[in-house]
């Protein structure tokens, strides 16, 4: 059976006389599924609204879990505003053409729009179509290799980008960001609701920019949500200071890497994956 949004389900061929645009999406999804099947587990840190440090948080969670021996990717699929490399001070470009190959930066494969555009200071200005197409190129096209881990940095909002993202891939689930704040948190409700919506599974909420105890805010997203808390990310300068001069705040701090460690010990079980079993090499 297929759904109204054009998703396989229960591993059903769809019907004969469905419409060509669901067969075509069901096909692409096909064939990304074939192109990632090397990658064991893929994760989507999301968020409705701009400016909670969702970069940061993905990129600080894909650096922990490759400091804990796992083989990790970061996608940013913030296609028209792409943020990681400037965090990850990198200025390689990716060879356009097919398949692309992503830049390793301390042990992590990464891959952005950053790394096919000429000046990122120039804005990127693509229909809705346009960006759709090319996150479909990117999980399709993108040579990650053998992954545990993929990481994927959304684009804010609840259109085309997250859309096409959750009807494309296979995730274990999205971790969603907020602060604070209850305008964010509100969002944070709507991305997660949007989410379930598509049948995705939410792995857990992080507060960001925190004071180290959970906003009554954000614990109202996480009920509102019925799943739970990852962690708190305090504000800090020094953290902030470490992403603006493209170094990883986990590879330098400890009190860092220590949050993103007690993040990372509860995304685990959800994601059904053993770290003591990939240490073995038995998955």
């Amino acid at each position: 059976m297929v759904n109204d949004l054009g998703h396989e389900e229960n591993g059903a061929s769809a019907p004969p006389n469905m419409h060509p645009s669901f067969l075509k999406v069901i096909d692409q999804k096909r064939r990304i599924k074939e192109k990632l099947s090397k990658i064991k587990h893929k994760i989507g840190i999301y968020s409705a609204k701009g400016g909670v440090g969702k970069t940061t948080i993905a990129i600080n969670v894909a650096y922990t879990l490759m400091k804990q021996g796992f083989k990790v990717g970061l996608l940013d699929a913030d296609i028209d505003c792409p943020n990681i490399t400037m965090f990850l001070g990198i200025t390689d470009k990716m060879d356009p053409h097919a398949p692309l190959k992503p830049i390793e930066k301390n042990g992590v494969k990464v891959a952005s729009t950053a790394m096919l555009v000429d000046e990122l200071k120039r804005p990127i200005i693509w229909r809705g179509p346009i960006i759709t197409k090319m996150l479909g190129d990117f999980f399709e096209y993108t040579d990650w290799g053998e992954l545990d881990y993929l990481i994927i940095d959304l684009s804010p909002g609840t259109s085309d980008a997250p859309l096409t993202i959750m009807q494309l891939l296979n995730l274990d689930g999205f971790i969603i960001v907020t602060n604070p704040q209850k305008i964010a948190c509100v969002n944070s409700v709507r991305s997660g609701l949007m989410a379930k919506r598509l049948g995705a599974n939410i792995i857990g909420v992080i507060e960001n920019m925190s004071d180290g105890r959970p906003s009554k805010n954000t614990i109202d997203a996480v009920e509102a949500l019925k799943t739970e808390l990852l962690g708190t990310i305090e504000l800090n300068n020094t953290f902030n200071e470490y992403s603006d001069s493209g170094i990883v705040p986990v590879l330098e701090d400890e009190r860092t890497y220590l949050s993103f460690d007690g993040i990372i010990k509860k995304i685990l079980p959800n994601s059904k994956f053993d770290p003591e079993a990939v240490q073995a090499g038995n998955i």
